[in-house]
């Protein structure tokens, strides 16, 4: 099972407004178990985040790094990591 630290949770909450309507956690428990159920993802590198799209089907090809960071279901936790969370 993935560990989120406080950055992830942090991150998480602040900007979850990206990919949903509203808020789906309000709190770092809330967004660990929002996270936890719906299996979501830190990685190191852009390079993880296309190797991660491409084992889960979803088409990058011809995207650029930007285009992989701006997909909605991608947050920049800000130390070098990501956060893919699929809604």
């Amino acid at each position: 099972m993935q560990e989120y630290d406080e950055a992830v949770l942090n991150c998480f909450l602040k900007n979850q407004l990206q990919l949903f309507p509203r808020e789906v956690a309000s709190s770092p428990e809330e967004a660990e178990d929002f996270l936890e159920e719906c299996m979501a993802v830190v990685v190191d590198s852009v390079e993880e985040i296309m190797e991660y799209f491409e084992e889960e089907g979803i088409d990058t090809e011809g995207a650029d790094a930007e285009e992989i960071l701006e997909a909605s279901e991608v947050f920049t936790i800000g130390d070098g990591r990501y956060l893919i969370v699929e809604a």
